[in-house]
Protein backbone atom coordinates (compact mmCIF):
# COMPACT_ATOMS: atom_id res chain seq x y z
CA UNK A 1 0.00 0.00 0.00
CA UNK A 2 1.08 2.96 -0.95
CA UNK A 3 1.59 6.23 1.27
CA UNK A 4 -0.16 9.55 1.23
CA UNK A 5 2.24 12.56 -0.82
CA UNK A 6 4.69 13.84 1.70
CA UNK A 7 4.66 17.30 0.34
CA UNK A 8 1.84 19.13 1.73
CA UNK A 9 0.40 20.34 5.05
CA UNK A 10 -2.68 18.62 5.60
CA UNK A 11 -3.78 21.63 8.14
CA UNK A 12 -2.78 24.57 6.01
CA UNK A 13 -5.81 26.42 5.12
CA UNK A 14 -5.77 27.83 2.26
CA UNK A 15 -9.44 29.39 2.23
CA UNK A 16 -9.37 32.95 3.83
CA UNK A 17 -12.93 34.20 5.61
CA UNK A 18 -13.16 37.90 5.25
CA UNK A 19 -16.82 37.91 7.23
CA UNK A 20 -19.31 35.46 8.08
CA UNK A 21 -23.08 36.20 8.43
CA UNK A 22 -26.43 33.60 9.21
CA UNK A 23 -29.10 33.53 7.13
CA UNK A 24 -31.40 31.07 8.27
CA UNK A 25 -31.90 28.55 11.01
CA UNK A 26 -34.42 25.81 12.37
CA UNK A 27 -34.50 23.32 15.18
CA UNK A 28 -32.03 20.79 12.42
CA UNK A 29 -29.98 23.37 10.37
CA UNK A 30 -27.94 26.66 10.15
CA UNK A 31 -27.04 27.98 6.87
CA UNK A 32 -24.51 30.61 7.00
CA UNK A 33 -22.41 32.98 3.99
CA UNK A 34 -19.20 33.79 4.14
CA UNK A 35 -17.46 36.38 2.54
CA UNK A 36 -13.94 34.56 1.57
CA UNK A 37 -11.06 34.82 -0.57
CA UNK A 38 -10.56 31.23 -1.94
CA UNK A 39 -6.90 29.30 -2.57
CA UNK A 40 -5.77 31.44 -5.75
CA UNK A 41 -6.48 34.95 -3.80
CA UNK A 42 -9.86 35.55 -5.55
CA UNK A 43 -13.04 36.73 -3.81
CA UNK A 44 -16.05 35.27 -3.48
CA UNK A 45 -19.12 33.57 -1.51
CA UNK A 46 -19.51 30.31 0.33
CA UNK A 47 -22.61 28.92 1.69
CA UNK A 48 -22.36 26.16 4.34
CA UNK A 49 -25.31 23.81 6.18
CA UNK A 50 -24.49 23.26 9.50
CA UNK A 51 -26.43 20.44 10.73
CA UNK A 52 -27.92 20.30 14.94
CA UNK A 53 -27.45 16.30 14.73
CA UNK A 54 -24.81 13.72 14.05
CA UNK A 55 -26.48 11.61 11.07
CA UNK A 56 -26.72 7.86 12.35
CA UNK A 57 -27.11 4.73 10.19
CA UNK A 58 -27.57 1.48 11.42
CA UNK A 59 -27.36 -1.66 9.52
CA UNK A 60 -29.22 -4.86 11.55
CA UNK A 61 -27.63 -8.20 10.48
CA UNK A 62 -29.00 -11.30 11.71
CA UNK A 63 -27.73 -14.33 12.51
CA UNK A 64 -28.91 -15.92 8.74
CA UNK A 65 -27.51 -12.82 7.15
CA UNK A 66 -30.40 -10.77 6.38
CA UNK A 67 -30.55 -6.77 7.09
CA UNK A 68 -33.23 -4.82 7.16
CA UNK A 69 -34.39 -1.73 4.85
CA UNK A 70 -36.66 1.54 5.68
CA UNK A 71 -38.16 2.61 3.25
CA UNK A 72 -39.88 6.17 2.82
CA UNK A 73 -40.55 9.00 0.36
CA UNK A 74 -37.59 11.76 0.83
CA UNK A 75 -39.31 15.23 0.38
CA UNK A 76 -36.53 16.35 -0.86
CA UNK A 77 -35.71 14.13 -3.93
CA UNK A 78 -39.10 13.87 -4.78
CA UNK A 79 -38.84 10.62 -4.96
CA UNK A 80 -39.38 7.14 -2.72
CA UNK A 81 -35.83 5.75 -0.63
CA UNK A 82 -34.90 2.31 0.24
CA UNK A 83 -32.55 3.50 3.30
CA UNK A 84 -31.06 1.92 6.31
CA UNK A 85 -32.33 2.23 9.37
CA UNK A 86 -30.81 6.16 10.46
CA UNK A 87 -31.64 9.24 12.12
CA UNK A 88 -30.18 12.21 13.57
CA UNK A 89 -28.79 12.63 17.50
CA UNK A 90 -28.36 15.81 19.11
CA UNK A 91 -24.37 16.74 19.26
CA UNK A 92 -24.10 16.11 23.09
CA UNK A 93 -25.32 12.46 23.36
CA UNK A 94 -23.57 9.67 22.68
CA UNK A 95 -23.95 8.38 19.05
CA UNK A 96 -24.58 4.76 19.94
CA UNK A 97 -27.18 5.84 22.26
CA UNK A 98 -29.18 7.99 19.54
CA UNK A 99 -28.42 4.75 16.98
CA UNK A 100 -30.03 2.27 19.72
CA UNK A 101 -33.28 4.71 19.98
CA UNK A 102 -32.91 5.01 16.13
CA UNK A 103 -32.81 0.82 15.38
CA UNK A 104 -35.61 0.55 17.56
CA UNK A 105 -37.78 3.56 16.44
CA UNK A 106 -37.66 2.28 12.77
CA UNK A 107 -37.83 -1.82 13.32
CA UNK A 108 -38.44 -2.40 16.50
CA UNK A 109 -34.97 -3.97 16.62
CA UNK A 110 -32.86 -4.63 19.52
CA UNK A 111 -29.18 -5.13 19.33
CA UNK A 112 -27.31 -6.93 22.26
CA UNK A 113 -23.72 -6.31 19.92
CA UNK A 114 -22.96 -3.16 18.55
CA UNK A 115 -19.82 -2.11 16.30
CA UNK A 116 -19.23 1.32 14.89
CA UNK A 117 -18.18 0.95 11.03
CA UNK A 118 -17.72 4.49 9.64
CA UNK A 119 -17.49 7.91 10.26
CA UNK A 120 -18.03 9.91 7.29
CA UNK A 121 -19.16 12.94 6.10
CA UNK A 122 -22.00 13.43 3.62
CA UNK A 123 -21.70 16.27 1.58
CA UNK A 124 -18.79 18.14 2.72
CA UNK A 125 -18.63 20.52 0.04
CA UNK A 126 -21.75 22.89 1.33
CA UNK A 127 -22.23 20.71 4.60
CA UNK A 128 -20.57 20.12 7.85
CA UNK A 129 -22.49 16.98 8.84
CA UNK A 130 -20.79 13.83 10.45
CA UNK A 131 -22.34 10.93 10.15
CA UNK A 132 -21.26 7.61 11.79
CA UNK A 133 -22.98 3.57 11.05
CA UNK A 134 -23.36 0.60 13.17
CA UNK A 135 -23.11 -2.69 12.41
CA UNK A 136 -26.16 -4.22 14.96
CA UNK A 137 -26.24 -7.82 15.66
CA UNK A 138 -27.88 -10.17 18.00
CA UNK A 139 -30.67 -8.94 17.18
CA UNK A 140 -34.09 -9.28 18.72
CA UNK A 141 -37.74 -8.26 17.89
CA UNK A 142 -39.85 -5.09 19.71
CA UNK A 143 -42.59 -3.05 18.79
CA UNK A 144 -42.19 -0.66 15.95
CA UNK A 145 -42.64 3.21 17.56
CA UNK A 146 -41.77 5.46 13.79
CA UNK A 147 -42.33 9.13 14.50
CA UNK A 148 -45.20 11.26 13.22
CA UNK A 149 -43.44 12.73 10.48
CA UNK A 150 -42.34 9.02 9.13
CA UNK A 151 -44.49 6.94 6.91
CA UNK A 152 -41.71 3.77 7.07
CA UNK A 153 -42.07 0.86 4.78
CA UNK A 154 -39.76 -2.25 6.38
CA UNK A 155 -38.39 -4.63 4.32
CA UNK A 156 -36.24 -7.55 5.04
CA UNK A 157 -34.00 -9.48 2.88
CA UNK A 158 -30.19 -10.95 2.74
CA UNK A 159 -27.71 -8.58 2.96
CA UNK A 160 -26.47 -9.58 -0.39
CA UNK A 161 -29.51 -8.63 -2.15
CA UNK A 162 -28.93 -4.99 -0.77
CA UNK A 163 -25.66 -5.06 -1.43
CA UNK A 164 -26.57 -5.82 -5.33
CA UNK A 165 -29.01 -2.90 -4.75
CA UNK A 166 -26.48 -0.57 -3.96
CA UNK A 167 -24.30 -1.71 -7.18
CA UNK A 168 -27.74 -1.28 -9.17
CA UNK A 169 -28.47 2.47 -7.74
CA UNK A 170 -31.45 1.28 -6.60
CA UNK A 171 -30.06 2.53 -2.97
CA UNK A 172 -28.72 6.05 -3.41
CA UNK A 173 -28.51 7.50 0.10
CA UNK A 174 -24.58 7.80 0.75
CA UNK A 175 -25.32 6.54 4.77
CA UNK A 176 -26.75 3.49 2.98
CA UNK A 177 -24.58 2.42 0.16
CA UNK A 178 -21.31 3.02 3.16
CA UNK A 179 -22.64 1.17 5.38
CA UNK A 180 -23.67 -1.82 3.54
CA UNK A 181 -20.84 -2.39 1.51
CA UNK A 182 -18.80 -1.76 4.78
CA UNK A 183 -21.00 -4.54 6.42
CA UNK A 184 -21.01 -6.86 3.61
CA UNK A 185 -16.85 -6.61 3.19
CA UNK A 186 -16.37 -6.82 7.58
CA UNK A 187 -18.71 -9.66 7.51
CA UNK A 188 -17.47 -11.38 4.18
CA UNK A 189 -20.98 -11.51 2.48
CA UNK A 190 -20.78 -9.54 -0.55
Amino acid sequence: MSAPPTDFDPNHNPWQTLSSEPRYANPWIAVREDQVLNPRGGRGIYGVVSMKNKALGIVPVDAEGNTWLVGQYRYPLNEYSWEIPMGGGPVELDVLESARRELREETGLLAARWTRIARLHTSNSVTDEEGFVFLAQELTQTAWEPEETEDLRLWKLPLTQAVDMVMRDEITDAISVVGLLKAARLLRLG
